[in-house]
């Protein structure tokens, strides 16, 4: 039992390491701490496996709604399921998108209809996600996006017609489906004319191509459309709703979604730790400082989360705004620590380049961190958020 849990919310965490000890291994174990941001692009269809293997025991989508197939956490138990799971080594989420963002959205914004047909999907872990907002001009400032929509036809027959690009479309290799943010109304400028459609990523006319890092991975990628097709009724909201729904969306990416990667930051931080214990850079002074920082500011993200999360995140209240502006910039930090921590031998990659996978743990932290600040709204971009809509300071000139 940990401090601060009721014994509710202890045998509910017993309940959770013993399900994880059970059943992260055999083909499962060699996904112990595996997937994560910046290491994606591993053991994909294992870790799709995997999410198959949480759905037949109940663990997927556990803060939906029960009519929504999920377990109806509360707020403290759903922080204390991402804490147990990340302690146990559990790998990165493979529906982390569908669960974290389209499921939600869907909740919030779909006809009864659409939520019948898309959200059992994500529940039993057999249909992936991925999101179609940022362009090459429409990036923090989603209300530059020029990708159009054009519905053709008429009845039951009627479709719409995509086209255009996206940039920086997470895991749409492997995705089944895309949420794309289109301008649907001819003439229409920044948030009016937008709307909110879904579409099959194996339709004709779409083409993914990855984008290699300097990480040497590819888990982001470009996706064009040439009139690629998508049947008339999948749409969430009405047509010029788009905006609506999207913001929407980005409430779930900056509360809920990287719930469950914030509460593997204590993990990484335990690694940084045990690694300058064992090195003996823990008797740095300096460093055992910022060390102490790190873990201080982790007991603040844990206690903000639990605080804003219990708000309706849909709504994204001016609590929820400093979340990401704050995780971001605690996780770059850690990445940065990480290297002094290796002191020397962080100018080493590894002994025998890997092309498969070029990098260990703590430079893959460092590196990946950097766009932490950047991806879901940059960190200029959330603190204008901060002052113009959540303090009520003058806006910015434009």
């Amino acid at each position: 039992m940990q401090l601060g849990d009721s014994h509710a919310d202890a045998a509910f965490r017993d309940e959770i390491r013993t399900w994880m000890h059970e059943h992260l291994t055999g083909e499962f174990a060699q996904l112990r701490f595996r997937g994560g941001p910046g290491d994606e692009h591993m053991f994909v269809e294992e870790r799709m496996a995997w999410e198959r293997e949480l759905a037949a025991g109940g663990w997927t989508c556990v803060g939906w709604p029960t009519w929504a197939g999920g377990r109806g956490l509360p707020i403290n138990q759903e922080v204390i399921f991402h804490e147990e799971y990340a302690r146990a080594g559990g790998p990165g989420r493979a529906g982390l998108i569908g669960e974290g963002l389209l499921g939600p959205t869907l909740i919030h914004f779909a006809s009864e209809h659409q939520q019948q047909q898309f959200l059992p999907g994500i529940v039993a872990g057999t249909e992936y996600w991925c999101q179609g907002y940022s362009e090459p001009n429409a990036g923090s400032d989603l209300a530059n996006v020029t990708t159009t929509a054009r519905l053709d036809g008429e009845g039951d027959d009627a479709e719409w017609v995509i086209n255009g690009q996206k940039v920086w479309t997470s895991l749409a290799q492997w995705a089944d489906w895309c949420f794309v943010v289109c301008r649907t109304e001819a003439g229409s400028q920044r948030h009016h004319g937008l709307s909110y459609l879904l579409i099959r990523m194996d339709s004709p006319g779409i083409e993914v191509r990855p984008i290699r890092q300097i990480t040497g991975t590819a888990e982001f990628n470009e996706v064009f459309f040439t009139d690629a097709r998508t049947p008339a009724n999948c749409i969430v909201g009405a047509p010029g709703e788009g905006w609506r729904v999207a913001m929407g969306t980005l409430a779930f990416e900056r509360g809920v979604l990287t719930l469950g990667q914030q509460m593997a930051f204590q993990r990484e931080l335990d690694e940084i730790i045990e690694h300058a214990r064992h090195t003996g850079r823990l008797d740095d002074a300096i460093l055992r400082d910022r060390l102490t920082s790190l873990w201080i500011r982790l007991r603040l993200m844990r206690t903000t989360a639990l605080r804003t999360l219990s708000i309706d995140a849909a709504e994204l209240g001016r609590e929820a705004m400093i979340g990401k502006l704050f995780w971001a910039n605690l996780h770059r930090d850690m990445g940065e620590v990480a290297m002094d921590v290796l002191g020397a031998d962080a100018m080493i990659i590894r002994d025998r380049y890997d092309a498969h996978e070029p990098l260990d743990a703590f430079h893959r932290l460092f590196m990946f961190t950097r766009s932490d600040t950047i991806y879901g709204g940059s960190d200029q971009i959330q603190r204008n958020v901060i002052g113009e809509r959540a303090l009520g300071l003058q806006r910015e000139p434009r």
